[in-house]
């Protein structure tokens, strides 16, 4: 397993000495075979800006720096769920990364290998399958028939600009579309990928929306899209604020459509930290419903979300009220090698999927600076099993949760 690496040009290369090194939270290891797959489709390498890659000398098991080269990692796409961080030691100790998720990646039977599992189907997040060329002709079809739909020219960037596989999806008419109707949060979000402050280090890759959109543009998108059985809406996206807080808007929204359209699910992506808002969004018709979480241990999720009037007891009443509702629950699990797989986590995090009758578990790859999150965080307190063992567990001790990475549409 050799040591990739960039030059100061950007090219890639494989040592022909080192052994590749990952990161599990702060500490430096040596990678398993059993924790590689070969590099998705649709992956890409990255080079990881004021660094140095770390390897380890095969002869002496001495650690070491490379000099004038930046260390490498992969943005795996969705459905990959990321075992270990690149390792790497920083030349410029301020300097934040931007807000991707970042993998460990080496080189090995000719050809480049990830700490990574499948944890999902993968076909229909697959970049491949969207042809851009498809989404432009299609952006332009949706915007000639609805001229003055906010909502649609919003996602007409989103697809374009950033090639946001939902936002595509909403002009392809097909699986899960994205339907963004707030600009304001009840949370300040460490790792927010739409609005940071002025000196937070971090730069929001995606621009957030600034309007309120009406009731039409909202029922003009939703039922252009629930044309199939297998259409997904969701509400709450990363280019947008927390959905909920336009909880009257999404009501009579869904009212309106459900009156004249029983086709596909509505989805709401949400903190749920506002619970008598999830309640009568639930009220008015919602099928399926995603919470993001990054933790069920107090501090570790108010020090990343920073909570506005609400906290975790909100939001596991908003979940059990939605699994009582017969509303098919997930969370969305930003994971991070080192957190996810610590002792005390898993507990909390177990007792509180089995309270809150969670149905299906979405693990995604926390985007962060590593060296930031884990300064703001809880230090651990008991063993950490590894990403690997720690799904393998969940899987144990979750028999009839899911594990997945997406959006599933529940069976019937």
């Amino acid at each position: 397993m050799n040591l990739v690496y960039a030059d100061k040009n950007g090219q890639v290369f494989d040592h022909p000495e080192y052994v590749a090194i990952a990161r599990s939270g702060d500490s430096l290891m040596e990678i398993l075979e059993e924790e590689l797959i070969p590099l998705p489709e649709g992956a890409t390498l990255v080079s990881l800006p004021n660094t140095r890659p770390i390897g380890m000398d095969p002869e002496t098991g001495e650690m070491q720096a490379l000099e004038d080269s930046s260390a490498v990692g992969a943005l795996l796409p969705q459905g990959f769920t990321r075992l270990l961080l690149p390792g790497y030691m920083k030349t410029d100790k301020d300097y934040k990364f931007p807000l991707f998720g970042y993998t460990a990646v080496v080189w090995k039977d000719d050809g480049f290998y990830v700490a990574a599992r499948q944890s999902d189907e993968h076909y229909k997040w697959n970049p491949a399958h969207c042809s851009y060329e498809e989404v432009k002709t299609k952006v332009a079809d949706v915007l000639g028939q609805f001229p003055d739909n906010r909502i649609f020219k919003h996602l007409s960037n989103c697809a374009l600009e950033y090639e946001c596989l939902t936002a595509s999806n909403t002009f392809l008419n097909r699986w899960e579309g994205g339907i963004p109707v707030s600009y304001s949060c009840n949370a300040g979000c460490y790792g927010c990928i739409s609005e940071q402050p002025d000196d937070s280090g971090f730069v929001a890759p995606q621009t957030r929306m600034n309007f309120k959109p009406t009731l039409e543009e909202l029922v003009q998108v939703m039922d252009n899209h629930l044309k199939t059985p297998e259409s997904i809406i969701s509400f709450g996206q990363g280019c947008e604020g927390e959905p909920s807080t336009q909880a009257a808007l999404i009501t009579e929204s869904i009212r309106r459509v459900r009156a004249q359209n029983k086709m596909g699910y509505i989805n709401m992506n949400t903190n749920a930290g506002l619970t008598d808002h999830i309640k009568a969004i639930v009220d008015s018709g919602l099928d399926l419903i995603r919470v993001s979480t990054i933790s069920a241990i107090d501090e570790h999720y108010n020090a990343y979300y920073k909570p506005r009037g609400y906290d975790l007891r909100n939001v596991e009443k908003a979940l059990r009220y939605c699994a009582d509702k017969g509303v098919y629950t997930s969370i969305n699990y930003l994971c991070f090698p080192g957190v996810f797989d610590r002792e005390e986590e898993m507990e909390a995090m177990i007792e509180f999927i089995r309270r809150s009758g969670v149905r299906l578990i979405q693990l995604r790859n926390l985007n962060i600076d590593p060296d930031s999150y884990l300064a703001m965080i809880p230090k651990p307190q008991g063993e950490i099993f590894g990403m690997k063992q720690a799904i393998e567990i969940y899987q144990e001790e979750l028999p009839d949760v899911v594990i997945g990475s997406y959006t599933h549409i529940p069976p019937r």
